[in-house]
């Protein structure tokens, strides 16, 4: 017997056998997560998407790359769904969209759907993550998703070895550098993998390989495309390859499938509801030094906010930001427990600041008239990514935020390298407690559709 592998885009797979069919992470969307957009380019066949009986949908955690509203919607209400999450909101979103069967997932215990078994495993930050062991036809296979894998269970997947497959994030993204890149500096050399990679592979010893996850980019026009994703396809192939020269590196586009078996494995019928757009055979293109644009020219580039969309968001900045600052509990080596002024830009659609600034003192937070003292820390962000932060829970990845783009004086320098990128006053205030934020967005929008449009399927 065998096991039919497909690839839907970025995390989501479509596993086959015996007349089971399962989903991972399944997103049917493009572009997804605001702006991260199919790389290789597809688009879905979402009718064809509506009409499935899948068995059952598996989502390896909350993120909205792998869990979202707007993707689960097209799927039949009666398809059981399995999540690992910590959190009981998200458990509730599903059901409001009216899923009836929604369970939650618990490392180490295996769930049985027809002839294919899976269970989670446990991830290194096993607050957020997880990982899937599929078992099915007489094969193990391994779905990383894009998760840290600790050593005590890397040692517990070892005992498993040799896995038929392994499905490895393959992708070391820079979220930090990017919105930080005068502190972080960009790589001037070859990128290498990171350290852990090769053992923990050679302990798997899969007879396949596929580079997975990070299967995006963003807008044409971003920066980000050359500054984020420092490994390539081609990279990927030759230096694991070289390092484990018994195992097969396998890509897989979108749409792309194959029928594993305990001795081969070989190509099979795409699926047909995700169409390739475009050329597949695309590669990242890290560009090692890349300065980055100005945060005002990242502005322009974005439609203008409407002028109540414009006072929402600088009204949450003159009082909103200020209560939820106090709120909030800061780390006891946290910059901001001594006496800081935070300059906070905000730009707009014509490439022009909105200044303010802040005096800060622990949890204590002050708005300012005016002040020609110089900043100890400064956030620049576009105007319209701060609107669509507070309403439409847009991630940070996403954001174009830029922190400490600034010539400090020696002795604050000195202490910024000290200091922790996302300490950051509108990072914490935005993003610390936003859990669920985007699907939450997602789910207000949905059942906010006309009857006729939200029949349950």
């Amino acid at each position: 017997m065998s096991l039919k592998i497909s690839r839907i885009l970025h995390a989501g797979y479509v596993f086959e056998n015996d007349g089971t069919s399962i989903a991972f992470d399944p997103i049917v969307e493009n572009p997804f997560s605001r702006n991260c957009h199919a790389f290789p380019s597809v688009r879905f066949e979402l009718e064809q998407v509506r009409s499935l009986r899948l068995d059952a949908v598996f989502i390896s955690h909350l993120h909205d790359d792998h869990l979202s509203l707007d993707s689960l919607d097209q799927f039949d209400r009666a398809t059981p769904i399995y999540l690992y999450c910590v959190f009981d909101e998200l458990f509730a979103m599903i059901r409001a969209l009216g899923f009836a069967q929604v369970h939650r997932l618990q490392v180490d215990l295996p769930v049985q759907v027809g002839s294919i078994e899976i269970i989670a495993r446990r991830a290194l930050d096993d607050d957020v993550d997880s990982l899937f062991q599929v078992r099915a036809a007489g094969l193990n296979v391994l779905n990383v998703v894009d998760s840290w894998i600790g050593p005590e269970t890397i040692a517990q997947l070892a005992a498993y070895a040799p896995w038929d497959m392994v499905l490895w994030p393959f992708q070391t993204m820079r979220e930090i550098a990017v919105i930080a890149p005068s502190r972080a500096g960009m790589d001037t050399g070859p990128v290498e993998l990171p350290d852990d990679w090769l053992p923990q592979l050679r302990a798997l010893a899969p007879r396949y390989i596929v580079p997975s996850s990070c299967q995006f980019v963003q807008e044409d026009w971003s920066w980000y495309n050359h500054a984020m994703f420092p490994v390539s396809y081609r990279q990927f192939a030759q230096d694991i390859g070289a390092a484990l020269p018994d195992a097969q590196i396998l890509r897989l586009d979108p749409s792309t499938s194959v029928l594993l078996d305990c001795e081969s494995l070989t190509p099979a019928a795409p699926l047909p509801w995700v169409i390739p757009v475009g050329p597949q055979d695309v590669d990242f293109d890290y560009r090692p030094g890349l300065i980055p644009p100005a945060t005002a020219d990242i502005a322009r580039r974005f439609a203008p906010l409407s002028e109540a969309d414009a006072a929402l968001v600088l009204d949450f900045c003159r009082e909103g930001l200020l209560q939820r600052y106090r709120d909030m509990e800061l780390a006891e080596d946290s910059y901001f427990q001594a006496p800081r002024l935070w300059r906070l830009s905000l730009y707009g659609h014509d490439g022009a600041a909105t200044v303010l600034h802040y005096r800060t003192h622990g949890d204590q937070i002050a708005l300012l008239e005016q002040t020609d003292e110089s900043p100890g820390w400064t956030t620049e962000v576009p105007l319209v990514k701060c609107h669509a932060a507070l309403v439409l829970g847009e991630s940070l990845t996403s954001m174009y935020m830029r922190i400490n783009d600034h010539a400090f004086d020696e002795a604050t320098q000195a202490l910024l390298d000290e200091a922790d990128i996302v300490d950051d006053p509108l990072i914490r205030c935005l993003f610390n407690d936003a859990i669920g934020a985007y699907q939450a967005a997602q789910l207000q929008r949905l059942l906010a559709r006309p009857a006729e449009k939200s029949a349950t399927r």
